[in-house]
């Protein structure tokens, strides 16, 4: 019999110290990012620094397709809701973009200027903005932070109206945060400042999801277990409140490469996001 107990819960949520070369990140992502931008502006398919809402970060950059746009695809980042902005992430629209979606990334105040209920209400603003500029289906994909993000987006009560909650068709959580309680007892809580009551209605797991609704948790099989765990922790729980669900582990991903398939237009990862 094997009994399992979390003594260091920092550890448990790290990743950079138990990935190897993690050093290469975050640059590695900037590189490719601003790469993929510059693509986009000499084609004139991209419009930057866009607003969403009143905030300095309420900004998203749309990425378009060559032709009329057979969707929208959002893409919500990571960072443990303090680090990042969109200028990381443009890299990873090509896969949807070359596929005939138009595809939105938008930034977040980042905590502890704000708390993560506060980010769940910024992201729910971006969304319904987006919404009027995109017809369509809506793909929702998230990771790590961004993967709680878009699944609280989906979970009851949500922020968004109802004609936003009635196109989305799929949300990809990857390698997602469902549950924040574990959060509380790590020293980085003294930044986002997860307590009880926020943790409570703020964490997918511990809600019910809005009916009909398409979710696939997908996470790397080399991260950490907290993150495997989490990952298969809300689909387990959707399935038995009605949601069809899956969920993937890939083979020889971490935390800072399982996301790398959202840039291939022939991925599984971009086949997953974009199936009807």
């Amino acid at each position: 019999m094997f009994y399992r107990e979390i003594t260091d819960w920092d550890d448990a949520y790290a990743n950079p110290p138990n990935i190897p070369r993690s050093e290469r990140w975050p640059g590695e992502w900037l590189e490719a990012a601003e790469a993929y931008r510059q693509e986009m502006l000499d084609e004139g398919r991209v419009q930057l620094d866009q607003v969403y809402g009143p905030a300095e970060r309420n900004r998203f950059d749309l990425f378009s397709p060559k032709t009329r746009p057979r969707g929208l695809v959002v893409f919500i980042h990571g960072g443990y809701w303090r680090r990042f902005d969109k200028s990381y992430w443009s890299h990873l629209a090509r896969g949807a973009n070359e596929r005939g979606y138009a595809v939105a990334i938008p930034s977040y105040t980042l905590c502890p200027q704000i708390r993560i209920g506060g980010i769940v209400d910024e992201m729910a603003r971006a969304l319904a903005h987006l919404s009027e500029l995109v017809e369509g289906p809506i793909h929702l994909a998230g990771h790590s932070a961004g993967g709680h993000l878009a699944t609280r987006l989906i979970a009851s009560p949500s922020p968004l109206p109802e004609n936003v909650r009635m196109r989305i068709a799929h949300v990809l959580s990857i390698s997602g945060v469902h549950d924040l309680r574990p959060l509380m007892s790590l020293e980085l809580n003294g930044e986002l400042r997860i307590d009880a009551q926020e943790a409570a209605a703020h964490s997918p797991a511990l809600l019910a999801p809005l009916p009909r609704q398409k979710l696939t948790c997908w996470v790397g099989a080399a991260e950490r277990e907290e993150f495997v765990r989490q990952n298969a922790l809300l689909a387990n729980i959707w399935t038995g409140l009605g949601t069809r669900t899956a969920i993937v582990e890939e083979p020889d991903r971490h935390h800072f490469d399982v996301v790398d398939g959202l840039a291939v237009c022939d991925s599984v990862m971009v086949d997953c996001l974009l199936a009807p």
